[in-house]
């Protein structure tokens, strides 16, 4: 049994925070009714472009990442007979999940008061772009602007005298990383309901995630009146640690080795690299001469390691005591034998998506595929006991698809 069995999610979101919350969640058993537009769906299923990669046809993996597992419900809320639909959802319903801006929550009377005059013990979860307190609460935003902009990835990844800035690696990675947080609040929440029988309000915003994810820079920098500086392009990893840097391979690749202790790892990379005289070397005999002979370490270990290719290293360094790790790209990880090995990259429908990274008694989540848009509209209806009659008396009305 998963853990959230028997818990319901109804989730009125859109585009990729939120949702891939609600996709956390149904990868841990939840039942997540998604609430869709009757007419237009959640706009992430128009998004075909991303970069220079294009999707043609269904599967869409730009939907199916954010949406897997979960049960669509086609839903016109501003119509007074689908918010009755909605309304005797959010009666039966242990989490209420949105991502709709506070005024949009307002005049769709989906708001907190509104919420738990229906149902008092739900817990109602909402994620935003700049949090919900100050002048720009009323803001949205995307992971681009609140998440990696505005919470300091961008400046602090982007080398000096760079024109612009370096962009996030792909789509939704600050949505991603946050929608997974709101889920880890989603299931705390329900832990002290549990407990105590309070139903919390959960927020999680992009703002934050970001900041969470850069808070350890942040700190240093809050404490040392000095932002974060990116190195320049093609610089070794530190300074004062030839240990802990990036090394191309013959064959064009990179490796990264950080090992933090280098005098406690010298004489083994040196065996490695088949250079086993350095560890005698009286360059390299303390932590204090290695860290003040970097730049000479580094001449060597790079020239040691342009001699063999990727695959070489990973043969010759499985036996490596210090962490050490290939430079991957997202085609490249599809064929990680330790990858595969985790279950991280599982099937989903026709599709192969990344699972959610926490599993549970050592067993990988059951990914189901992204519904169709609509496609459980008459069982969720049916299961709220409408009969026909009702169901295409609403169809009618245009409150459902």
């Amino acid at each position: 049994m998963r853990p959230l069995e028997g818990v319901r999610i109804l989730e009125v979101a859109m585009y990729g925070f939120v949702p891939s919350a609600g996709a956390v969640l149904a990868d841990w058993g939840a039942d997540v009714i998604k609430v869709e537009h009757a007419v237009n769906g959640d706009p992430q299923r128009g998004l075909r472009q991303t970069g220079t990669m294009k999707v043609e046809g269904d599967p869409n993996p730009n939907v199916e990442h954010a949406n897997r597992g979960k049960r669509s419900l086609g839903l016109d809320v501003a119509k007074p007979e689908g918010k009755e639909v909605l309304d005797e959802l959010v009666r039966r319903s242990d989490v209420f999940l949105t991502s709709f801006l506070p005024a949009a929550r307002r005049k769709l009377r989906i708001d907190v008061d509104d919420i738990r005059e229906l149902n008092p013990r739900i817990i109602y979860a909402r994620g935003s772009a700049l949090g919900p307190r100050g002048a720009e609460a009323e803001r949205g935003g995307f992971d681009m602007t609140a998440f990696w902009c505005r919470a300091s990835t961008a400046a602090s990844i982007t080398p000096p005298n760079v024109d612009g800035m370096i962009g996030p690696p792909g789509p939704a990675y600050g949505d991603t990383i946050s929608g997974t947080n709101l889920a880890g609040g989603i299931t705390a929440a329900l832990f002290r309901r549990e407990r105590t029988g309070e139903a919390s309000v959960v927020d999680v915003s992009l703002l934050g995630s970001g900041l969470w994810a850069m808070g350890h820079l942040v700190g240093l920098s809050q404490h040392l009146d000095e932002p974060g500086v990116a190195p320049v392009p093609g610089s070794h990893g530190s300074p004062t640690n030839p240990l802990s840097g990036l090394y191309r391979t013959a064959d064009g690749r990179f490796l990264s080795l950080v090992m933090l202790q280098p005098a406690r790892f010298w004489a083994d990379v040196c065996r490695h690299i088949e250079r086993p005289e350095l560890a005698d070397d009286p360059r390299f005999a303390t932590a204090e001469l290695i860290a003040a002979n970097t730049e000479q370490a580094v001449g060597i270990l790079r020239e040691a390691i342009a001699g063999r290719t990727l695959a070489e290293w990973t043969e010759r360094f499985a036996t490596l005591a210090g962490p050490w790790a290939p430079v991957q790209d997202s085609l490249q990880v599809g064929e990680d034998a330790q990858i595969r090995s985790n279950e991280y990259i599982l099937p989903a429908g026709e599709l192969e998506l990344v699972a959610n990274p926490v599993q549970f008694d050592v067993t990988a989540p059951r990914l189901g595929p992204a519904p169709e848009f609509a496609a459980q509209t008459e069982e969720v209806l049916m299961e709220l006991g409408l009969d026909w009659e009702r169901i295409i008396a609403l169809k009618e009305a245009g409150a459902v698809t």
